[in-house]
């Protein structure tokens, strides 16, 4: 009998975990009713799942389908018959993949961004609204318990020998603070001399530009985003005013240890989007083509080469481009 007691003793639920397991529970049913889940989801006829794989495919290049079922939890002949489906609508394009045949590379079509855009659109417009009401250090506040969250149950989780997928990573995108245009001088001086080259006069530039983007900040027609991936600063991207119809991007950087995750993708949709709402009829910017994977970037959003010029600077003979994209409105779905 004693020994009876003691196994079922053991296998009595802990009451805190019990707390625990009702609280998150309790959470979930208020987050899923807060971001309208369980309506239409963003007012459309696409799922969530939809909206996600779309998403991923729009942010991340070179993308196969096993990566999509592995980083979003799907089953394969489910993802299977959501990608048919919108391989007939004319949403995505599949290309060869350069190491093994048996995969096709997926990517998002023109006509896929236009369904996409405004479902992203409409994600931050809610996203805004639901936050409106918070002050700065409330805002601050929630953001860092939601990495608390995402932290505790990224590290809880079984071992894996699989690589993690992107959303796993604590990643966010935030305005500036201070420290951070020195930063963006330094990451960019740093990286462009190692990778390319560049001396030092790049770096000065680079300062240039942070400098007047923060004596002549208009903040209603300009923004900067500052990428962090678990909290540590590793990409950034500019818009400013050129003029009353057309903004230009600048300084685009990703660092080498937040390569891959998509996050060039994400920032550039983030500056466009920020121009479309803003009634910016152009997004113009300045680039070189050594980059080649943010020309790939701009490319695939449809920018155009406008003008390309040989010229010697930073210690280099390099050719410098001039991209363009004309801001077109989004259709509704």
């Amino acid at each position: 009998m004693a020994r009876m007691s003691e196994v079922t003793a053991n296998h009595e639920p802990d009451s805190a975990s019990t707390d625990a397991v009702k609280a998150v529970r309790r959470f979930n049913r208020f987050y899923t009713r807060e971001i309208g889940i369980l309506d239409p989801y963003l007012g459309g006829p696409l799922s969530l799942t939809d909206v996600r794989v779309l998403y991923e495919l729009a942010h991340r290049d070179g993308l196969v389908a096993s990566d999509l079922a592995r980083d979003l939890g799907l089953d394969a002949g489910y993802l299977s018959r959501v990608l048919r489906r919108f391989e007939q609508q004319g949403w995505i394009t599949r290309g060869a993949h350069a190491r093994d045949a048996r995969q096709n590379v997926l990517a998002l079509s023109p006509a896929g961004r236009d369904v996409f855009e405004p479902l992203q659109q409409r994600s931050r417009e809610r996203t805004a609204a639901m936050l409106s009401h918070l002050g700065t250090p409330q805002r601050q506040r929630l953001v860092d318990a939601m990495q608390t969250m995402q932290s505790l149950l990224t590290t809880s989780a079984p071992a894996s020998t699989a690589p993690p997928a992107p959303s796993a990573r604590t990643i966010i995108l935030r305005e500036p603070t201070s420290g951070d245009m020195g930063w963006v001088v330094q990451a960019h001086g740093e990286l462009y001399a190692r990778e390319y080259g560049l001396d030092m006069t790049f770096e000065a530039l680079v300062a240039e530009i942070c400098a007047q983007f923060v004596r002549k900040f208009q903040p209603q027609w300009e923004k900067c985003w500052i990428a962090e991936l678990d909290g540590e600063r590793v990409g950034s991207i500019f818009l400013v005013r050129k003029s009353a119809t057309t903004a230009q991007l600048r300084l685009l950087l990703i660092a080498p240890k937040a390569r891959g995750l998509g996050l060039g993708a994400r920032l550039t949709d983030e500056c466009i989007a920020f121009a479309r709402a803003k009634g910016y009829r152009k997004l113009v910017l300045w680039t070189n083509s050594i980059l080649t994977a943010a020309r790939h970037i701009y490319s695939a959003r449809g920018f155009q080469l406008d003008k390309s010029e040989a010229y010697e600077g930073f210690g280099q003979q390099l050719v410098g481009e001039t991209w363009s994209l004309r801001l077109r409105q989004t259709r509704q779905l």
